[in-house]
């Protein structure tokens, strides 16, 4: 591969690692969903500034081409952080529906105190 290519891997994961610490001070990405991020452009710049590391991998490996050993590492980050989110999804759902079921329970209750706290029209109107 040539110097341009190590080069826009380079510049990529320096952009990558920008990202992610600007949307971590914009406070619009939590710590624990940006781990998987920093480690994806750690393992880019590793490899852009050490390109020999990929082929070295890939021996260990044995993966015949370095290019796909990327493409698997890819993929197994973004099964992490797809598991990671449905996980923290049904968290959400469970407190969703349970905030429901306390809040038509609340509701129950204050139409009963409402009902009782107002006399019936018919005792009203009898004259006394």
């Amino acid at each position: 591969m040539s110097t341009g290519t190590y080069l826009l891997g380079v510049v990529a994961s320096v952009i990558a690692f920008a990202a992610v610490v600007e949307l971590l001070r914009r406070r619009r990405l939590r710590e624990r969903h940006a781990v998987w991020w920093f480690i994806a452009a750690l393992g880019a710049l590793v490899v852009g500034i050490f390109p020999s590391t990929l082929t070295w991998a890939a021996d260990v490996l044995s993966v015949e081409v370095p290019t796909n050993l990327v493409f698997f590492v890819s993929i197994v980050i973004l099964f992490l952080v797809s598991l990671q989110h449905a996980g923290e999804l049904t968290d959400l759902e469970d407190r969703t529906r349970t905030l429901a079921e306390e809040v038509a329970l609340q509701r129950v209750k204050l139409e009963r105190l409402d009902g009782a706290s107002r006399p019936d029209d018919a005792e009203t109107d009898s004259p006394d």
